[in-house]
């Protein structure tokens, strides 16, 4: 698989169809027609995803979670979704975003999965309908909001916010005496002492997912202290450089591979928890980054042998979620318009967002809808709820995030300097502005 196709996996684990608003048509909206068809001029609105239609009973639950909320929008409205799967086998080595890039800019859809690259880029072109005007969008969290919102407009919304955080064996913690840790300082010392105790790597990492110790280190006073609406702008416009904020959380990273915390080698090979995973769950390695969903689900660390504890990434502000997000948009010139908003006002109100938020066990992008997490989750779901977090994805910088950091990154692992990689996000600012 592609970067871009591993990248669009990872953050979609556990969402595989995300996004939410919804109730009636104002503002920039064009009104809806919730009318019933008949059976045999039945109408037809087309999706654009990753993944093809399954049966509401299959095991993939992500998948099944929008299966149910798309089966509650065609019994309403009387039509039918039609799932335009992508596929790397039919689209050969063109990426998701590159294809789903294609198609809007074709009008071959009604509505889309958006990474936030392909968000922002379509956005910008203004070819996403503005969905401020949609009624359920009063209850979203800022958090989505700000992560979805191109030139003022808000183009996209999930039907769940994906929030990483770090994985703890709390019996071996409680093993050595050690408090979990809060801010950079101790999570080093928490290494230290394992290491020290015969634990070759405390922290298993993978290919893709060390980027949220990045994320955390360079984010948390732009989105917990400073006005971040200002901060973004001034990164837009190159009164800020990218590089000022990534270089704490990249000489962080460097130090925990230079003191042998983090195999970086190993971690190269390694793909998003069938690499690390099998330590972790064996107790050889205490710490591992995941998302949300793998606490949840029986494939990756829903059964452990031991305390399992999720938290936040340690910064300087305290234990900080990072978060991702795709996001459902429609292009303005989606040939089923009004039929493809009344689909998105039944599958992202909050009734459809409730059945998939306990079919999936995910934080919902609606404040109105809640589900009890599993107590492992307890910490992570606290910290969001209270809005302490940073965004690894955001649709509203020019530079986009999740991806480039992935790659500059693994040029770390490979043994690049930090200001090499700091180079690397100054010329993606630098294109940006042109």
């Amino acid at each position: 698989m592609s970067s871009s196709i591993k990248r669009f996996t990872a953050i979609l684990m556990t969402v595989m169809m995300a996004l939410a608003a919804v109730s009636c048509g104002k503002g920039n909206v064009p009104e809806l027609n919730l009318v019933d068809n008949d059976k045999e001029t039945q109408k037809i609105v087309e999706l654009f995803a990753p993944m093809e239609r399954s049966n509401p009973d299959a095991k993939n639950v992500a998948r099944t979670a929008f299966d149910k909320t798309v089966i509650m929008a065609e019994e309403k409205l009387k039509l039918r979704v039609e799932y335009n799967t992508y596929t790397s086998e039919n689209y050969q080595e063109k990426s998701y975003d590159d294809v789903s890039l294609d198609r809007i800019r074709n009008n071959m859809d009604d509505f889309y999965l958006l990474n936030p690259d392909v968000m922002k880029k379509t956005g910008e072109e203004g070819r996403l309908v503005d969905l401020s005007g949609l009624d359920c969008a009063k209850n979203l969290r800022d958090v989505v909001k700000t992560a979805n919102t191109v030139d003022g407009k808000l183009v996209g919304i999930p039907q769940e916010v994906v929030v990483y955080g770090l994985f703890v064996n709390k019996d071996m913690f409680d093993r050595y005496d050690l408090k979990l840790p809060e801010t950079p300082e101790e999570f080093l010392e928490c290494c230290r002492v394992f290491k020290e105790n015969g634990i070759e790597t405390p922290v298993g990492a993978n290919r893709w997912w060390l980027e949220t110790f990045v994320f955390a280190q360079a984010y948390a006073q732009l989105y917990n202290g400073d006005d971040t609406e200002e901060a973004i702008e001034a990164l837009n416009s190159g009164e800020r450089k990218y590089s000022d904020y990534m270089r704490q959380g990249f000489e962080y990273v460097k130090e925990m591979i230079d003191r042998g915390y983090i195999d970086a080698k190993t971690a190269l090979t390694y793909e998003a928890i069938e690499g690390e995973g099998a330590d972790f769950l064996a107790q050889k390695t205490p710490i591992v980054m995941a998302y949300w969903g793998a606490a949840n689900t029986d494939t990756a660390y829903g059964k452990t042998d031991f305390n399992l504890q999720v938290i936040g990434f340690p910064s300087e502000l305290g234990q900080m979620p990072v978060v991702s997000m795709t996001g459902i948009a429609v292009p303005k010139n989606a040939e089923h318009l009004k039929d493809t908003l009344n689909v998105l006002e039944v599958i992202l109100s909050d009734e459809a967002l409730q059945v998939y938020a306990e079919t999936n066990k995910v934080i919902s992008p609606s404040k109105n809808v809640e589900v009890e997490c599993v107590d492992a989750l307890k910490p992570l779901n606290d910290l969001v709820n209270e809005g302490t977090y940073v965004l690894a994805s955001n649709a509203g910088m020019k530079v986009e995030q999740w991806g480039n950091t992935c790659l500059i990154v693994r040029k770390l692992m490979e043994g690049a300097s930090v200001e090499e990689c700091m180079e690397e996000f100054d010329r993606l600012q630098e294109e940006s502005l042109k």
